[in-house]
């Protein structure tokens, strides 16, 4: 018994990384595709850019498109996003994900690409499968999109959790602590990691993320 305890607390401790585990050179001549531009899409986008990061924004054309182009992005349709992106973001709310990816994104994701999710239900639950040759994985804010953002703003900067479900580069841990968007590259007021990122598994950060967008219910929230 006392051996099954030992194995379940070591599966579900969370490790913590900080600032002497980024290596922020695996986004020099990268472009991140973020997919979706609302309530954490608009936060990852901007404070990435603002990171010195190359940036570009898939969306439909409308308002949040205009709201976009307005504060300086890039704005594309998604499919050209996908086309860009070395890592592409989903961002895009978890119900529309598997038409989305299907329809605008699976068509053009590479050999080498990321893949990258807010939430993992779409990984868990297998209604997304990219191909073996793509490193996918999580990184999810403990918070929502405009206090991401504002948090940035100030300085600041959000926990948030990550999960890797496919590494064929060996390192996707390394692109997800530097594609949180408060602990990212070069040029932004915020030490990489001052908040801290966690590692977990999909199947807890599933959970885990469900309730707390239940909790907020801001996980869509409109861009600001």
């Amino acid at each position: 018994m006392a051996s099954d305890e030992k194995t379940i607390s070591t599966e579900t401790r969370a490790r913590m990384y900080y600032d002497d585990d980024a290596d922020l050179g695996l986004l020099d001549g990268k472009t991140v595709a973020i997919i979706g531009c609302g309530s954490q899409g608009h936060a990852h986008a901007l404070n990435l850019q603002e990171s010195g990061v190359t940036v570009v924004v898939g969306e439909l054309p409308g308002p949040i498109w205009d709201k976009a182009k307005e504060a300086g992005l890039n704005v594309m349709e998604t499919t050209d996003a996908a086309k860009q992106g070395d890592i592409i973001v989903m961002l895009v709310p978890d119900t529309v994900q598997p038409k989305v990816y299907e329809s605008q994104i699976a068509p053009h994701i590479e050999s080498g690409n990321a893949l990258v999710f807010a939430h993992g239900f779409n990984i868990h639950f297998d209604t997304i499968q990219a191909p073996d040759d793509v490193d996918v994985f999580m990184v999810a804010p403990k918070g929502p999109g405009h206090i991401v953002r504002a948090t940035y703003a100030r300085g600041g900067g959000v926990p948030a959790l990550f999960a890797i479900h496919q590494d064929p580069s060996g390192t996707a841990k390394d692109t997800a602590g530097n594609i949180h968007p408060q602990a990212s590259a070069r040029g932004r007021p915020v030490d990489p990691s001052r908040a801290s990122v966690s590692e977990q598994i999909h199947s807890q950060t599933s959970s885990a993320r469900s309730a707390h967008d239940q909790a907020t219910r801001r996980q869509c929230e409109p861009f600001p």
